[in-house]
């Protein structure tokens, strides 16, 4: 692909991922090619399909999740890089609800699975490094983890919250998980 086409792919993702995020299903395309300062043909040359924008965004979205991810689990202290993990999957979750909302069925297509799969694997390690460290309880796994964090998500997908509000929520969360 050269290296315009690139570009501009990663920018539809990115504005896909906002305009989606912002709007749901009532962002439209047209949205996302304004917010990606292209035209609308270019748009959908990458996507011929909402459907198919939107599982891009949510495949990009967890990839770059899973990149920080990564990233923060390459620091030596296993606990605070678990739980600037936690703030980060909390503060973009909404965004990741409500695109997830848009998949026909309510069901992941394989790329955006595969792309679960791989961060939830990544949570999983960085999580038991932090226990085996002492710094996050041993009697919590992730699908606890994961459940709090999609309550945190959910509610501030449908409940204005200020971002304080959000932040000590994360606090509370994250005090909880302590050893």
């Amino acid at each position: 692909m050269r290296k315009n086409a690139v570009a501009n792919r990663e920018r539809i993702l990115a504005a896909a991922e906002a305009v989606f995020g912002e709007h749901g299903a009532a962002g439209s395309t047209e949205d996302v090619a304004r917010r990606a300062e292209v035209g609308i043909a270019t748009v959908f040359r990458h996507f011929p399909t909402k459907a198919d924008l939107i599982e891009a965004a949510l495949v990009r979205h967890f990839d770059l999740l899973n990149e920080r991810a990564c990233a923060l689990a390459a620091r030596a202290d296993a606990g605070q890089a678990f739980r600037d993990l936690l703030r980060t999957m909390v503060e973009g979750g909404a965004t990741k609800l409500t695109l997830a909302a848009q998949m026909p069925d309510g069901q992941f297509p394989p790329s955006v699975r595969q792309g679960a799969d791989t961060l939830r694997a990544t949570v999983e390690d960085l999580m038991d490094r932090a226990a085996r460290s002492g710094a996050v309880r041993r009697d919590v796994g992730a699908d606890e983890v994961y459940l709090l964090l999609r309550g945190l998500a959910q509610a501030c997908a449908t409940t204005p919250t200020t971002p304080r509000t959000i932040s000590r929520a994360i606090d509370v969360v994250i005090a909880g998980l302590n050893a």
